[in-house]
């Protein structure tokens, strides 16, 4: 029955050109204890009011029929997912679901106990990573994003995770911010030398909250040719990048001879909030492309309704790469492919957009390596 269920389910989101999923993206709740500054989903904090924990039969029963998909892994987020009250139980519910490779829990990390992390440790019958948001090297880069006294709190956390075993699966993720970048090395060194295994950024996305404070900014092209500088001169950080990082900046100017035979991986993460609407991309949590009912309705049907509201979204992000007179001359056209078409959309409205980090994308592709020493 389950093999039943996948193939159908499968060949309908192939038919309609879309692509199956691997990651689901599941909020468990929209509360959270922080505001943070730059938060997309606008999670409710608890000085603005009760946000109600979706319940923990309806995650359950989202979880083990999305697992039937043979997903690569299911991402537990929020708001901030330890304020649900049993988000241990959910957690271990989806690690005791056999088709899923992987588990995540996306968290600020401000809340975790020890007891907690010890409990972490003790699932292991499926690999759980553990996603903690950072905003810089120093208690003011992330404390100026996230709240006073939270930087500390979260480093604490990371500790608990480290001593109870679970450094190497624990994932720092950073925004990428005009005054965060540059501390960017340092905080390198800092979670390697605590035993965290990795490091992920993104580049701030101009949407939610962020709109609110216009002196929260995306890195600058400078300081992307900086880094990129660094990473060719200095033996050392190299060495540490390739060891336990991926920096979107690198990452192009490595890739940036990479031809992209598609251009949108709409529907391989698939997004569920706290409301019960799924969407086809935690990139595209966009009103017209949300499809209702994803709480109470079977996972045959939702989709079945969903596939029949996006199989244009492919023909749009093609559309993006061989349209874009923006595109035309730029040196890494083939890599990027027009960028992300979420990110546009969500900046602008607009889907034929330029995206946000286009110029960002051009210093990179445009950088030319010079003779230098390594350091």
């Amino acid at each position: 029955m389950k093999s039943f269920l996948r193939d159908d389910v499968m060949g309908m989101i192939r038919k309609a050109g879309l692509k199956p999923p691997k990651i689901l993206t599941l909020m468990v709740t929209n509360g959270c204890n922080l505001a943070c500054r730059h938060c997309w989903p606008q999670s409710v904090s608890g000085t603005e009011s009760v946000a109600s924990p979706v319940s923990t039969k309806t995650l359950k029963e989202i979880i083990r029929q999305w697992s039937r998909l043979d997903l690569e892994e299911i991402c537990l987020t929020g708001g901030e997912p330890l304020t649900h009250p049993h988000w241990l139980e959910i957690l271990r519910f989806a690690c005791e679901q056999t088709e899923v490779k992987r588990v995540c829990l996306q968290t600020n990390a401000t809340l975790l106990k020890p007891e907690d992390c010890e409990e972490l440790a003790g699932i292991g019958k499926r690999e759980i990573l553990v996603q903690v948001s950072l905003e810089g090297n120093t208690e003011a880069e992330h404390d100026l994003v996230r709240g006073k006294g939270n930087f500390l709190a979260a480093v604490r956390g990371m500790e608990r995770l480290v001593q109870a075993g679970l450094g190497k699966r624990t994932v720092v993720a950073l925004t990428e911010t005009r005054h965060n970048f540059p501390s960017i090395p340092r905080l390198m060194e800092r979670l390697s030398s605590m035993g965290v295994g990795r490091l992920i950024t993104g580049t701030l996305v101009r949407a939610g909250r962020s709109r609110e404070h216009p002196w929260l900014e995306p890195p600058t092209p400078d300081q992307y040719a900086a880094l990129l500088s660094l990473y060719h001169t200095n033996k050392t950080f190299r060495k540490r990048y390739h060891e336990m990082a991926n920096i979107a900046c690198l990452e192009w100017w490595r890739g940036r001879k990479d031809s992209q035979s598609e251009t949108c991986a709409c529907f391989e993460r698939p997004y569920v909030t706290a409301e019960g609407v799924l969407y086809p991309c935690i990139m595209l949590p966009i009103d017209h492309l949300a499809v209702s009912g994803a709480h109470d309705t079977s996972l045959k049907d939702i989709l079945t309704r969903a596939v029949s509201r996006w199989p244009h979204l492919p023909g749009l992000a093609r559309k993006r790469k061989t349209d874009m007179r923006e595109c035309k001359s730029c040196p890494g056209h083939g890599h990027c492919a027009g960028g992300c078409m979420g990110r546009a959309y969500t900046v602008d409205r607009d889907f034929m957009a330029v995206e946000d980090r286009c110029a960002l994308r051009k210093a990179v592709y445009a950088w030319h390596l010079q003779e230098k020493s390594d350091d």
